[in-house]
């Protein structure tokens, strides 16, 4: 975190909560508002990454959802996913087969496959 978030944090920031990944989230302790809004940010834990901010975070920063997360969230489905950052640029991030960093070789196509030739 740079020095100038850190330094405001500190001064104006009243700490709400804090998410599974240890990102902490603030509102402006004197009540300021921004565009009529009342004024929220999020300190994210390591790396700063909009995509590190789970769903019910996300509604609560944007003002979707006045209900702060922990506890009142609807239901999850056995279908749904935990939440996951963009691991894109990441060695975490997904290779196909193929991929230039996975060998640079994939397996023949099947024979399904008419490649276009302009007449």
């Amino acid at each position: 975190m740079d020095v100038g978030l850190r330094l405001f944090t500190w001064l104006n920031g009243k700490l709400v909560g804090e998410d599974a990944y240890g990102n902490r989230y603030f509102v402006h302790k004197a009540g300021v508002k921004r565009d009529g809004r009342e004024m929220r940010w999020v300190v994210y834990l390591g790396m700063a990454e909009a995509s590190k901010v789970p769903p019910d975070w996300h509604g609560w920063l944007h003002h979707s959802t006045d209900v702060l997360p922990g506890g009142q969230e609807p239901p999850r489905f056995a279908w749904q996913k935990e939440h996951m950052p963009n691991l894109t640029g990441t060695r975490y991030a997904y290779r196909p087969p193929g991929h230039v960093l996975q060998g640079g070789k994939r397996e023949r196509a099947t024979g399904d496959y008419e490649p276009w030739t302009p007449a």
